[in-house]
C-alpha cells in the first residue's frame, strides 16, 4: 500500500516560506564582510552574493510576486463591486453601508491612537535617548479634505483604474452597479457577466495564493539581508512598544467590538485571517493584499459580496489603525527626545487630527509618513524627527499592514451582521473554503468548482 504524502496546509506552507526567509536572510546577513557583502570566486572571478542573490534573485521574484497581486486589485474591486451593488433590492443600504463603515473605520482609529499615547506616556520610549542622525526628511504636502471629496468623482474613469485610484474606482463601480440595476433586462444580461468574469477573478486569486509560499520567501529572504539589527537596537524600546500597541489593538480592541457589536466568536476571526495576515506581513501592503482579504471575508467569514466587496475596498483605502498606532507612539518619542512637553491640549489634538487624516490623506503614497509629518506641525515638534524612526519602520510596517487588514475584515462582519448579510454557518465553519484554497496545477478541468 502506497502512502499519500502529508500535503501542508496553505497557511503551513506559507508559515515555512516566511521562516525559511528569515533563516536565510539573516545568515546572509552574518556572513557579510566589512564592506556589507560577500563575495565568492568562480572561475578566478569575484562575485557579489549581494548583487547575484539580493537585487538580483530575490528582487527580481518579490517584486514579480507584488505585482501579480496588485494586478488583481482594480479588476477584483471593479467587478466585485458593480456585481454586488447590481444585486441591492434597496438603494438606500448603500448609505447605511457607508455610513457605518465609514463610523466604524473613524472609531476604531481614534481609540487606536487613544491607546497609542497612553501607553507611551507610561512607558516613555524617548526617554534619556540622545539619538542624532545626518538623514533628513521632507514631508510631501498632503491634499486638504474638501480635495479629497472632490478627488473622489473621477472625470475619467479608465485612468482612475490605470493610477489604482480606489476611491474614483468604488465611487464608479457604485454608480455603474446602480444603473445596471435600473436598466431592466439589459442590466441583467451584463449583471450576468460581470458574475461569471467576479467566478474567474477569484479562482485567479486562489492560483496567486498557492504561490504565495515562494513570493512570501523571497520577500523575507531580501528584508533580512538588509535590514540593520543595530538601528533596531538603539531604538529597542520604541520598537517594542509599537509592537506591542499594536498586538494589543488587534487581539483586544477588534474582538471586543466584534463581540459587542456583532455577538460573533473572535477567536474564530483571528484563526481564519491568518492567511491574509502572513500576506499582508509579507508585502507591507493594503492594497496589495487587498485580493486575499476579500476571499478572507467573503469565502471564510460568511460576509455577503454586496457588503465585502464596499467595506474591504474602503478599508484598504482610509483603514489606518497601525499607522495611527505608530503616529501616536511617534509623537511621544519624538517630543521625549527633542524634550518637549506636550500639554494635555496638544495631545488631544494629535488624535483629532491623526483620526480625520486617516480619511483627509486616502490613496495618497507615503501616506503613513504624510500623516505623521502632519500630525507634528500640528503640535510645533520638528518633522526632522521622522529620520530617527525610519531606519525600523519597515518592520513595523509589515505589524501595521496585519493589523489593518484584520480591522478591514472585522468591519467587515459588523456590519454584515448588522445588515443580515453575514452567513453564521461559513463564519462558524472551521473548515468554510479549505477547499478552494488547492489548486491541482496538473488536472486543471478536475478543479474548476
Amino acid at each position: 500500500m502506497v502512502k499519500t504524502p502529508h500535503k501542508y496546509s496553505l497557511t503551513a506552507r506559507i508559515f515555512i516560506g516566511m521562516i525559511a526567509g528569515i533563516v536565510i536572510g539573516a545568515l546572509l546577513q552574518a556572513l557579510t564582510d566589512d564592506s556589507g557583502d560577500l563575495v565568492f570566486r568562480v572561475f578566478g572571478t569575484d562575485v557579489s552574493t549581494y548583487a547575484i542573490l539580493v537585487e538580483g534573485i530575490f528582487h527580481t521574484i518579490g517584486q514579480i510576486f507584488i505585482s501579480s497581486l496588485k494586478m488583481l486589485v482594480v479588476p477584483l474591486v471593479f467587478v466585485s463591486l458593480v456585481c454586488g451593488t447590481s444585486n441591492l433590492s434597496d438603494p438606500s443600504k448603500l448609505g447605511r453601508l457607508g455610513g457605518k463603515s465609514i463610523a466604524l473605520y473613524i472609531t476604531t482609529t481614534a481609540i487606536a491612537i487613544t491607546l497609542a499615547i497612553t501607553l507611551a506616556l507610561i512607558v516613555a520610549p524617548g526617554s534619556g535617548l540622545n539619538l542624532s542622525t545626518e538623514a533628513e526628511f521632507t514631508a510631501k504636502l498632503a491634499p486638504s479634505l474638501s480635495q479629497v471629496i472632490i478627488d473622489m468623482v473621477p472625470s475619467n474613469p479608465v485612468n482612475a483604474m490605470a493610477e489604482g485610484n480606489m476611491l474614483q474606482i468604488i465611487v464608479f463601480a457604485v454608480l455603474f452597479g446602480i444603473a445596471m440595476a435600473m436598466t431592466g433586462d439589459a442590466g441583467k444580461r451584463v449583471a450576468s457577466f460581470f458574475e461569471d468574469v467576479n467566478t474567474v477573478i477569484m479562482r485567479l486569486v486562489t492560483i496567486l495564493m498557492n504561490l504565495a509560499p515562494y513570493g512570501v520567501f523571497v520577500l523575507m529572504a531580501k528584508l533580512f539581508s538588509t535590514i540593520g539589527l543595530g538601528t533596531i537596537a538603539s531604538l529597542a524600546k520604541y520598537f517594542v512598544l509599537v509592537i506591542v500597541v499594536l498586538l494589543i489593538h488587534a487581539f483586544v480592541t477588534y474582538p471586543v467590538l466584534l463581540k459587542l457589536l456583532a455577538g460573533l466568536n473572535p477567536i474564530t476571526l483571528m484563526k481564519k485571517m491568518r492567511d491574509a495576515a502572513l500576506f499582508a506581513f509579507s508585502t507591507s501592503s493594503s492594497s496589495a493584499t487587498l485580493p486575499v482579504t476579500m476571499e478572507t471575508a467573503t469565502n471564510k467569514l460568511g460576509v455577503k459580496r454586496s457588503v465585502s466587496s464596499f467595506t474591504i475596498p474602503l478599508g484598504a483605502t482610509i483603514n489606518m489603525d497601525g499607522t495611527a498606532i505608530m503616529q501616536g507612539v511617534a509623537t511621544v518619542f519624538i517630543a521625549q527626545v527633542y524634550a518637549v512637553d506636550l500639554s494635555l491640549a496638544d495631545y488631544l489634538m494629535v488624535i483629532l487630527t491623526a483620526t480625520l487624516a486617516s480619511i483627509g490623506t486616502a490613496g495618497v503614497p507615503g501616506v503613513g509618513l504624510i500623516m505623521l509629518a502632519m500630525v507634528l506641525n500640528q503640535v510645533n515638534l520638528p518633522v526632522e524627527g521622522i529620520a530617527l524612526i525610519i531606519g525600523v519602520d519597515r518592520l513595523l510596517d509589515m505589524t501595521r499592514t496585519a493589523v489593518n487588514i484584520t480591522g478591514d475584515c472585522t468591519v467587515a462582519c459588523i456590519v454584515g451582521k448588522s445588515e443580515g448579510e453575514l452567513d453564521e454557518d461559513v463564519y462558524n465553519d472551521p473548515n468554510a473554503a479549505v477547499a478552494r484554497e488547492d489548486v491541482d496545477f496538473k488536472h486543471f478541468k478536475e478543479n474548476t468548482d
